[in-house]
Formats: C-alpha cells, sequence, structure tokens
C-alpha cells in the first residue's frame, strides 16, 4: 500500500454559506511537493442521505426537484441533510416523507459514496426504504417536488433522459437492483 503524503499545511482561501475552499501542501513520498485545491465543509456534524424507496421489488420513487448547479430540473431519489443529533435512519425517513411524501416501516442502510474525492471532502450515506406508506412532511424545499414511479426495466430509458445525470443516484439504483436479483 502506497504511503500518503504529508500534509504540510492547508489554508482556507475562499468561504461560502455551504463550502470553503482549502488549499493544501503536499509532500509525496518520493520528495515531490504539490498544491492542491479541495472543496470542504463548514464541519456542522451534518451527514446526507439519499433513500432508494421502493413500493416494491421492481418499482421505485423517483423526485423531480430543480438542480442549481445544472440550471435545470433533475429526476433523483429524495435526499438531504441528517439534522444534528437526529440518527441516520430517522433523518432519512424524514427526508423521504418531505420530499416524496412517503414513510417506510423498512430502512436498511447501505453504503456511502464519495462525490469527486479528488476536489472534496463530500459524502453520501444510501438507505434503502422498503414497506412504504403514503405520509407527507411540510420540508424546506421551496417549491412541491414532483414524484414520479419508475420500474427498474425503465433503467435505459431513464439513463438516455436529460433530465437524468446524477451518478450517485444511477449506482444507487443499479446497486439496488442487484441486490434485489441475488
Amino acid at each position: 500500500m502506497k504511503q500518503k503524503p504529508d500534509i504540510l499545511e492547508v489554508e482556507e482561501i475562499a468561504r461560502s454559506a455551504l463550502f470553503r475552499v482549502e488549499q493544501i501542501k503536499l509532500r509525496f513520498s518520493n520528495g515531490v511537493k504539490r498544491t492542491y485545491e479541495r472543496l470542504g465543509r463548514h464541519h456542522s456534524g451534518h451527514q446526507a442521505v439519499m433513500v432508494v424507496p421502493l413500493l416494491d421489488d421492481d418499482r421505485f420513487v423517483m423526485i423531480d426537484e430543480y438542480a442549481a448547479g445544472m440550471e435545470s430540473y433533475q429526476l433523483s431519489l429524495p435526499k438531504g441533510l441528517v439534522e444534528p443529533g437526529e440518527d441516520l435512519l430517522a433523518g432519512a425517513e424524514r427526508e423521504l416523507k418531505e420530499e416524496a411524501g412517503y414513510g417506510a416501516d423498512d430502512l436498511k442502510y447501505l453504503t456511502c459514496f464519495t462525490l469527486s474525492p479528488n476536489y472534496m471532502s463530500h459524502s453520501m450515506h444510501v438507505v434503502l426504504a422498503r414497506d412504504l406508506y403514503e405520509e407527507k412532511l411540510e420540508g424546506d424545499e421551496p417549491e412541491d417536488l414532483g414524484v414520479h414511479i419508475f420500474s427498474f426495466d425503465d433503467l435505459p430509458q431513464l439513463i438516455a433522459r436529460e433530465d437524468f445525470s446524477e451518478a450517485r443516484v444511477l449506482a444507487a439504483l443499479y446497486m439496488v437492483r442487484d441486490m434485489l436479483a441475488e
């Protein structure tokens, strides 16, 4: 296993309400020094969670929400931040109720994805929700989110859609599809 580089210095070079930009100076085991930049968090203690809501072993629920980074509406899975002191699974169910209008009697932690590990420290916990029932909670969304039902057979058509581009959502859906097939 390779030896991790030595961190010589970390400096915050910019800050917004949500992010910090850090410059990190490294020395690799072969003596080469490099300066990288990364997007950091404010270390608020929040975890991020994404829910794969299953109506049955073939159909899942997606939402349609505005993605400011893409400047378009995108099909996605319910997701958001877990509140400080809130259990990860409780946060997942709260986000599911707020964004999709469903609760779940069965929640199972699946995995954690990183987003762009070369440039960010952010990660997303993935939770499977089964035994759904209708229940809507008021959330912090600025508008109602469209709720859509798809089948795992729809994945090839979803990939071809312009309004479906989030790789972590696609990875989670394929992971759950393959898990259910076993």
